[in-house]
């Protein structure tokens, strides 16, 4: 059984200017990665830490080798919700930068139920 998969207004705004052929492999690694999202040995999730002088604790990364794209996720464990929070270009810093600056501006609430079901 998959999670439910919700996104940030940030990541639903930066898959909107994927092109599509490059955006359904992105919602189909998002898709797999939702069956089992916690970290290995349970799943897919590979956590990040801190990177960059940036406390990512808590976050997990999706990254897509081929097509160059890097998804940060948050999990909602008691609800099993997977937030999608950043969809971007496989640039670490720029990637980890924009984690951490939608993680100020939500706070631990990034952590909760709080984001809008994906609407394609």
């Amino acid at each position: 059984m998959s999670w439910k998969i919700k996104f940030s207004l940030e990541a639903n705004e930066e898959l909107q200017k994927i092109d599509n052929s490059i955006k359904k492999q992105v919602l189909s690694g998002i898709a797999k990665v939702s069956k089992s999202p916690l970290p290995h040995p349970n799943g897919y999730g590979k956590p990040l830490g801190n990177k960059n002088g940036n406390n990512l604790t808590g976050f997990f990364k999706i990254k897509y080798r081929g097509i160059g794209i890097r998804v940060v996720y948050t999990l909602v464990i008691e609800h099993q919700i997977m937030n999608i929070i950043v969809i971007s270009a496989r640039d670490d810093n720029y990637c980890y930068e924009m984690a951490a600056q939608i993680y100020k501006k939500y706070g631990d609430n990034i952590f909760k139920d709080i984001f809008d079901d994906f609407n394609s």
